[in-house]
């Protein structure tokens, strides 16, 4: 069993940058995938940016250039680092990990977290 717990969201003008942190627990060695996907009212869940196998990074082009992932491996911490942001990006941003399996890049178990308001506003 892994556990998210996130934090950093908030309320943030057009232009201005804020950081996202998800924090793992539980069954932490057994996670291959974390990054983020996110919601906006009236649209569906978005990919926005995710680190496998610690070392992969993949990004929605939406946000190519403009957000970027990373990863603390002591701190068992995923961080998504937003500059740039835009009315648009205004969403809920949910953590998420995948773990176990056999198959890289495959999935036995996925773990999702509580959700963090992102609202880009002036």
């Amino acid at each position: 069993q892994v556990q998210l717990v996130e934090s950093g969201g908030g309320l943030v003008q057009p232009g201005g940058s804020l950081r996202l942190s998800c924090a793992a627990s539980g069954s932490i060695f057994s996670i291959k995938a974390m990054g983020w996907y996110r919601r906006a009212p009236g649209k569906e869940r978005e990919s926005v940016a995710f680190i496998r196998n610690g070392i992969t990074t993949d990004y929605g082009d939406s946000v190519k250039g403009r957000f970027t992932i990373s990863r603390d491996n002591a701190n068992n911490t995923v961080y998504l680092q937003m500059n740039g942001l835009k009315p648009e990006d205004t969403a809920v941003y949910y953590c998420y990990a995948g773990a176990g399996g056999l198959i890289l890049n495959e999935y036995e178990h996925e773990y999702w977290g509580q959700g963090t308001q992102v609202t880009v506003s002036s």
